[in-house]
């Protein structure tokens, strides 16, 4: 398997991880300027590439936030976590928001999200008229305790 990435533009940087134990491969901003996400706000910023994964079919590539943004700025993907579906050749861009309590600045070049790889499960959907039972049943929202 292969993560092959094209420039769509030259400034564009190839992500990388940035130790060998690393499980995202960090997304940098591709920008002609500073870009302000303003407090609340959310912003789609480019990347400057497309992405394929050659070779591996049932194989999604998803778009999480750096713990360090998100945890000191307040500054993640406003979807929580971007989809990349195998099918998609378009540019790699991430809507990023700003739940912080000030305005935040990025840069071209700046790394601003992490591409992680998972394997993809596509069962037949069919519909029924009942589930099976399960000792938990239809308990959730904190039925198991804190």
């Amino acid at each position: 398997m292969k993560l092959l990435f094209k420039k769509l533009n030259e400034k564009a940087v190839i992500p990388k991880r940035q130790t060998p134990y690393s499980a995202g491969y960090d997304l940098c901003a591709c920008t002609d300027g500073a870009v302000v996400i303003k407090t609340g706000e959310t912003v789609k910023i480019h990347t400057g590439l497309s992405a394929e994964l050659e070779g591996e079919k049932n194989a999604v590539l998803l778009i999480y936030a750096r713990s360090s943004l998100a945890s000191k700025f307040g500054i993640a993907p406003a979807n929580c976590v971007g989809v990349v579906d195998w099918d998609y050749r378009g540019e790699l861009i991430v809507a990023l928001h700003n739940s912080g309590h000030e305005d935040f600045t990025v840069n071209n070049g700046d790394r601003i999200a992490q591409l992680v790889i998972t394997p993809v499960f596509t069962p037949d959907v069919e519909e029924a008229d009942d589930l099976s039972d399960t000792e938990r049943g239809a308990g959730g929202f904190g039925s198991t305790g804190k």
